[in-house]
């Protein structure tokens, strides 16, 4: 399918690994130029190498931390004028609901609310002026069914998803699409981060204990970045113009909700 978005500028954050790759790497393979940005620069920089030489796009990286002004303005300055933008950022660490203070769910509205909201505002008036534009927000299945540790990224990742939800339906009538995509498990680093919490807590392998969350999920499997890619490419595209602030969750069914 030809998603109708070849030329367009995107700009995607937290590319340089994982499912913001994966949506970056889709993205470029539809003909879409890209703003890479992510913490580290090594990994940030052999990405772009790869999708460049790939499917021959101009990428532009930004070595940056978003959760922070200075590294937000740096990100802008160097994006300009963009037609796509992915928000995506890593979750605040898991705990219990005693272990959490002010600072905490600060530093975690910081990263998983206010980053992204703050970078919509920068981003959105172009696109209104244009009449088109493409918002995608990562934030995870935990918006839809809180996971019991993950408090802090629950509340910061629900805020967000309220935002959207009116933000999305008064930008809608300039053509601007904004929706979210909410992640269940897929074979990233993260899933190997938690495997191994679970290997080394349970004295099994890591095979078992991969096995063991698999068996959580009806379709019996991690999924991949690149099917999580061409979901966020497709809502990125002239195909999604009337999927307006909807939560898209890609978890093979592992949240056992009618809908």
């Amino acid at each position: 399918m030809d998603l109708g978005i070849k030329g367009k500028r995107a700009l995607v954050c937290a590319s340089s690994k994982g499912l913001g790759r994966g949506c970056a790497a889709a993205l470029a393979e539809a003909g879409v130029d890209l703003v890479l940005n992510a913490r580290g620069a090594e990994a940030l920089d052999a990405t772009a190498l790869a999708l460049r030489n790939a499917h021959g796009i101009d990428v532009t990286t930004v070595a940056a931390d978003v959760a922070t002004d200075t590294g937000r303005d740096a990100l802008l300055s160097a994006a300009g004028d963009v037609d796509i933008l992915v928000n995506n950022a890593g979750g605040p660490p898991p705990g219990l609901w005693s272990d959490w203070d002010r600072d905490d769910f600060i530093k975690a509205l910081d990263a998983n609310m206010l980053a992204p909201i703050a970078l919509m505002k920068a981003l959105l008036p172009s696109m209104i002026d244009k009449g088109w534009g493409r918002v995608v927000n990562i934030t995870s299945g935990s918006v839809k069914a809180p996971i019991p540790q993950l408090g802090l990224s629950n509340s910061a990742r629900a805020g967000l998803t309220g935002y959207v939800a009116g933000t999305a339906r008064q930008v809608a009538q300039h053509g601007v699409v904004i929706n979210n995509m909410l992640p269940g498990i897929h074979a990233t680093d993260r899933a190997i981060s938690l495997d191994t919490g679970v290997s080394q807590a349970q004295g099994i392998s890591m095979d078992k204990a991969k096995a063991q969350r698999e068996a959580t999920i009806p379709a019996r499997r991690y999924g991949t970045a690149e099917e999580f890619g061409a979901m966020c490419a497709f809502l990125c595209s002239q195909h999604a113009g009337f999927i307006i602030g909807q939560n898209i969750v890609l978890d093979g069914g592992a949240i056992n909700a009618t809908i």
